[in-house]
């Protein structure tokens, strides 16, 4: 049961730089009702034509995936300023909204664009309306718009609107939830497509899946990629040879090196914290065991020694200590090793089987697939109490992988019949789907802050 989710099998037989021709597609399920509503004013556009990005779309979807916004449709709007200055405060507050992004763009030289953009407290700009005073470092009694949370200006590029709109959005997110944003990040994905010369490929896209790129592609199976810490390299196991080997690649440069070649299996690879080590899975010795190898000296270190199957090590925040996943009780649960003295602890006993954890960047929850009486779902785990909140009702969940701000999971379910990708939020109340135009996506890794 527990080789189901051994999701360190890979293989690859070259690299590529170019468009995938399958993106994913966000379909939103569940959960948009209980966020807190927002407004984001459609920009206003200074330029003749159409603006190449729609940037404030982008910056309400990014604020609806979080779960935690429920941005207002244009079409309910009670009107679209611009400025801050322009705003209509009791107008909004009467919405429930309490807080609005506006902001303008006009074109600039050499093909780039002036974004000046605002967020402003409909709460304290009501109870003002806008025209509360103070004393300026001169004695002056002058207006003070306090009621605005930033005003910022930036000039970019055409092709980069969109990134920078992510910017935007999880400047937004930080400011009203004390937490940073990742909505500036990327995902890597295994897309599957049986009628391809070349079925398997490894694809890296934007957290929402636009800008999908080709990485790898191989006429072998592909799974579970892992991100290093700066985001620049991704680890993964190839049968190019006949036989599982752990690889390395920069996906900027596409060079790749081998990094163990041992006997039967080499996989489920997981960089440290600090990018320094990968901890690793080997059956060198008979059963699957742990590893930890140090990516400098490439000395190999073993953590688990013991006749049971022991695989999907995750790093703790700390980088002291590693969960995984083993069979040393006679199904699948999640333990802990300390590496410092190899002392071991169980951790989950909800559920006949708990498999694939990670634990959130703050060190609280651990996320895993826990198979209950709905079958195998996306569960979180409260490491202080113990207490189980079962995240998901999708049919056969896999490969969790947590955004690097704790807030979000994605991970690999069927929908029919088909391999898609899930988002799911810690909370479990926003749930959203990404299916590809072709072929099935499996095994997603959230990369870190980029």
């Amino acid at each position: 049961m527990i080789k189901r989710f051994l999701l360190g099998l890979f293989c690859i037989t070259m690299a590529v730089s170019q468009t995938a021709n399958a993106a994913l597609e966000l379909v939103i399920t569940e959960g948009t009702n209980s966020a807190r509503p927002i407004g984001v004013v459609p920009f206003k556009w200074e330029g003749s034509g159409q603006l190449p990005q729609d940037v404030s779309a982008v910056i309400a979807s990014d604020l609806q995936r979080s779960g935690k916004f429920n941005p207002v449709a244009t079409s309910k709007m009670p009107q679209t300023p611009y400025n801050d200055s322009d705003i209509d405060f009791s107008a909004w507050n009467n919405l429930g909204v309490d807080s609005l992004v506006t902001g303008s763009i006009t074109p600039a030289e050499d093909g780039q664009y002036v974004i000046e953009y605002q967020l402003s407290d409909i709460v304290r700009g009501q109870l003002t309306n806008g025209q509360n005073k103070a004393l300026n470092d001169k004695g002056q009694l002058v207006l003070s718009k306090d009621y605005l949370l930033f005003s910022k200006r930036a000039v970019v590029p055409a092709k980069r609107l969109r990134e920078y709109a992510h910017r935007i959005s999880d400047l937004v997110y930080e400011e009203l939830t004390g937490e940073k944003g990742a909505f500036l990040t990327r995902i890597a994905y295994v897309v599957v497509n049986n009628s391809s010369n070349y079925p398997y490929e490894l694809r890296i896209a934007d957290y929402d899946g636009y800008n999908e790129r080709l990485v790898l592609r191989s006429k072998q199976p592909l799974m579970s990629p892992a991100w290093s810490p700066d985001s620049r390299k991704l680890a993964y196991v190839s049968f190019q040879t006949g036989r599982a080997q752990l690889y390395m690649m920069d996906i900027y440069t596409g060079k790749t090196e081998v990094l163990t070649a041992f006997p039967r299996h080499n996989g489920a690879p997981e960089f440290s914290p600090d990018g320094k080590k990968l901890a690793l899975v080997l059956s060198k010795t008979g059963t699957l065991q742990v590893y930890i190898l140090d990516l400098e000296t490439r000395k190999l270190t073993q953590v688990t020694n013991d006749r049971a199957n022991n695989t999907e090590p995750f790093w703790m925040p700390d980088g002291k200590s590693l969960i995984f996943t083993s069979d040393r009780g006679g199904l699948p649960q999640i333990y802990k090793v300390d590496l410092s003295n190899k002392s071991t602890t169980r951790l989950t006993w909800q559920g006949s089987q708990n498999l694939g954890g990670q634990v959130t960047p703050d060190g609280r929850f651990l996320i895993m697939v826990n198979r209950g009486q709905g079958g195998f779902n996306i569960a979180k785990q409260d490491l202080e109490t113990g207490a189980v909140q079962v995240l998901t009702k999708t049919q056969l969940d896999e490969s969790p992988s947590i955004a690097p701000n704790g807030s979000m999971v994605i991970y690999s379910s069927m929908y029919n019949r088909q391999n898609v990708l899930s988002m799911v939020s810690l909370d479990g109340r926003f749930k959203a789907r990404l299916p590809a135009t072709n072929g099935r996506v499996k095994a997603p890794a959230w990369s870190p802050f980029l």
